[in-house]
C-alpha cells in the first residue's frame, strides 16, 4: 500500500458542456463507482476504455487542502469481499470522471449521476499556496475545498442540494 501526501483544491461548477470535454482528445473518461467501508475506508471500481481497475484508499486529514492517502490496487474477488463491510449509512457514489489537461496540471472534473445543473472540479496541487489557471470553460460556482458537504464521504451520507 503506498502512502502519498495529497493536496487538492474543489471547485462546484456548472454543469460543463460534455462535447468541449471530449473534444479534446488528452481527456481521458473514467466511470467509478465508490463505496465507503465502516471504517472509513473507501473501495473504488475504475473503468475506462483501457480496463477496469479496483482501488482500495484510506486518507488521513492534515488541513483543509492536505491528506495523507494510502491507497493500493485490490483484485476484483477482494473487491467483492470488502463490500460487506460497506457503511450502510452512506450510498455509492457514481460518477464520470474526465481528466482534463491544462497548462500542465490535469483537472478532474466529476459528473454524478444525481445532479444535472452542476459538477465538482478537483486539482491536486504540489503545495498549499501553488498557482494555477482553471480551464476558461469551466463555470465556477464558488470553492468548496474548505466546505465539508462536498467531500465524497459526506455526499454518499446526503447530497447537497442547496440552489446554485
Amino acid at each position: 500500500m503506498s502512502k502519498n501526501y495529497e493536496i487538492e483544491r474543489k471547485f462546484l461548477i456548472k454543469m460543463p458542456n460534455i462535447l468541449t470535454l471530449t473534444e479534446n482528445n488528452d481527456c481521458k473518461k473514467i466511470y467509478i463507482s465508490q463505496t465507503y467501508l465502516k471504517n472509513h475506508t473507501r473501495i473504488r471500481v475504475l473503468k475506462s476504455k483501457e480496463k477496469t481497475k479496483y482501488i482500495k484508499t484510506k486518507k488521513i486529514k492534515v488541513s483543509d487542502l492536505t491528506r495523507i492517502e494510502y491507497e493500493s490496487e485490490i483484485t476484483k474477488e477482494e473487491y467483492e469481499e470488502l463490500l460487506a463491510l460497506a457503511d450502510t449509512k452512506r450510498q455509492t457514489i457514481n460518477k464520470t470522471r474526465y481528466k482534463y489537461p491544462y497548462k500542465n496540471k490535469v483537472f478532474e472534473i466529476d459528473i454524478f449521476d444525481f445532479w444535472d445543473d452542476r459538477a465538482v472540479v478537483e486539482i491536486e496541487i504540489q503545495s498549499e499556496n501553488e498557482e494555477f489557471v482553471l480551464p476558461p470553460f469551466l463555470e465556477i460556482i464558488k470553492e468548496v475545498t474548505h466546505n465539508p458537504e462536498y467531500r465524497n464521504f459526506a455526499i454518499a451520507k446526503k447530497i447537497p442540494k442547496e440552489k446554485i
